[in-house]
């Protein structure tokens, strides 16, 4: 657009004439008015002059220097721009040098010389009009702006602050004006909190743009620190030469908080892709799973079944007569071989595909009452013969009053069934193994450590807890952390001594109680399986016993 276009025509223009000797006063009214110029006062001093400007608001003030009183011109056309920001055209009859230099200061739009012609006066009006509409629309422009704007000389003071630049520094212009950079424009690093080099001064020295480094705060009159961002460049004159610095900076917090909310929600998405990709492969680990345990188990069971009939075939051919026990003792040994690894195996695969059905929580639950005293006295009862032929010592304690209560019998049964199992296996000869049975009232929240989740929480029924410890074997502690972890075996722990057992025949065979031949799920499932019927298990070991608790909750049978 063009700027000149807005300048008002004469008769629109209001000047207020500032002239104390009053026959120059009258005849300037005489050609102002002559030019279509509206002439709304005329004063003879600088006070009136100050005064009658803040009331009329005139679009020009024509202002001789040398007035009557205490302030001459040159002070009223500064105290009334400073103020009301209305163009001033100096009135002299003084040209020496020191009288423009001190005129000059104060920025006006113009200086004409008594006596004053018409055409003269004319073109100073208009031009400073031109002038001071660009300036405004320029200013105007500025203080729109929605970033902060610092204009500096070359002496780092400041010369002029937009209101985004004033809201965000917390400087007023008219407190900032003159006043050096570094007092009104404080920039520390973020990250060290320590001074930042201006960059306002680094433009004036390297003479080019610079840009704010990242991470830069600005510290307000108030002391808030506020992170900023942009620029600043250095303003040159029509001959080149760098007459100051002009920077141009924003408050950075929004395009922070935007760039951290889109950090957090690509970070979420590269997590739900991740999360997908795990399910996707467990998915896959289980379809394996279960696809290769079920191909493992049918011609696993059709050996079992291949080697009892071959059994029979035997014992009708003659061949296992135990009369003529040379020739069919290699083929007893090697049968049982044969079917003591075929069950093994077969065990094996069971337990993955029960570990497979409760991770996928489908593994079906059928409750029965069950009466603890015969149904703990049958496990029990099952393990006499092995700890005599073992020479261990079996002690069960059993509360006479436990009532019928509501369970998987056969999920229970497991769970004993292994833990006895590893009883027998590792505890040396002579040596104890206890079952402790009975229920208790908690007195405070029950929580299961494995699963992280309350179970029971301050609750009228009692725990049925199972307590079965074996002596003379100790779990080293970073051992009970690892020991329910699937396929973990205890490796490192050596025999305290080695069992002697004296078969039928008298044949003497050494067995190491702490050699284990599974696979390590044992206690696995037996984990799994516990924390199925909602309950928890706990291991603690030392030098005297090793213990393994149950904890279920008790359901009384209605």
């Amino acid at each position: 657009m063009s700027i000149s276009s807005a300048v008002e025509t004469p008769n629109m223009i209001q000047v207020l004439v500032v002239e104390d000797e009053y026959i120059l006063a009258i005849n300037l009214q005489e050609s102002l008015e002559g030019l279509g110029y509206t002439v709304v006062d005329i004063v003879d001093s600088a006070a009136e002059a100050i005064e009658r400007a803040n009331e009329l608001r005139p679009n020009l003030i024509l202002m001789d220097i040398r007035l009557r009183g205490e302030m001459d011109g040159i002070q009223a056309a500064e105290e009334i721009w400073r103020k009301l920001q209305i163009p001033v055209i100096y009135l002299t009859g003084h040209s020496d040098k020191s009288t423009v230099e001190r005129a000059t200061l104060t920025s006006p739009f113009g200086y004409i010389l008594k006596p004053v012609s018409e055409q003269e006066l004319y073109v100073a009006i208009q031009t400073a009009m031109e002038r001071y509409e660009r300036e405004q629309f320029l200013s105007t422009v500025l203080r729109g702006m929605g970033e902060g704007v610092i204009v500096a000389d070359s002496q780092l003071q400041v010369q002029y602050l937009n209101q985004v630049a004033e809201t965000l520094t917390g400087w007023r212009l008219e407190e900032a004006k003159n006043q050096m950079l570094t007092e009104v424009v404080q920039l520390i690093e973020e990250q060290t909190q320590r001074p930042a080099e201006n960059p306002i001064a680094i433009a004036l020295q390297t003479q080019t743009t610079i840009y704010l480094k990242n991470r830069i705060l600005l510290v307000t009159k108030n002391g808030t620190k506020i992170p900023v961002a942009d620029s600043a460049t250095p303003v040159r004159d029509r001959s080149g030469s760098i007459t100051g610095a002009v920077m141009v900076f924003r408050d950075d917090t929004q395009r922070r908080l935007n760039e951290e909310r889109s950090l957090a929600a690509e970070r979420a998405r590269q997590i739900e892709i991740q999360i997908a990709e795990l399910q996707r492969l467990n998915q896959l680990k289980e379809d394996f799973l279960a696809t290769t345990s079920h191909e493992m188990r049918m011609p696993l069971s059709n050996i079992k079944m291949a080697i009892s009939q071959l059994e029979n075939v035997l014992n009708q051919l003659g061949i296992l007569n135990h009369e003529e026990m040379s020739a069919s003792e290699s083929v007893t040994k090697y049968l049982t071989i044969l079917r003591s690894q075929c069950e093994r195996e077969l065990t094996l695969i069971d337990n993955l595909l029960e570990m497979r059905m409760i991770d996928a929580d489908v593994y079906p639950l059928q409750l029965t009452k069950i009466n603890l005293h015969s149904f703990l006295q049958q496990i029990i009862d099952g393990f006499q013969e092995l700890v005599q032929a073992q020479q261990q010592i079996l002690e069960i304690n059993i509360a006479a009053d436990l009532s019928p209560f509501v369970a998987d019998l056969n999920l229970l049964t497991r769970i004993l069934t292994e833990l006895l199992n590893n009883a027998c296996k590792y505890t040396p000869l002579r040596e104890r193994i206890t079952v402790n049975v009975e229920y208790i009232y908690p007195e405070n929240s029950y929580i299961n450590d494995h699963r992280q989740s309350q179970i029971l929480s301050n609750s009228p029924e009692p725990i049925l807890q199972i307590k079965i410890s074996n002596y003379g074997v100790e779990i080293k502690q970073e051992d009970q952390a690892l020991i329910f972890e699937p396929f973990y075996r205890i490796t490192k722990n050596k025999p305290q001594q080695k069992t002697t057992i004296f078969d039928t025949d008298n044949q003497i065979h050494l067995r190491n109680p702490l050699q284990d031949t599974g696979a390590g799920l044992g206690l696995t499932l037996v984990k799994k399986l516990v924390e199925h019927l909602q309950g928890s298990i706990a291991v603690k070991s030392n030098h005297i016993c090793t213990t393994f608790t149950v904890s279920l909750p008790f359901i009384l049978s209605q």
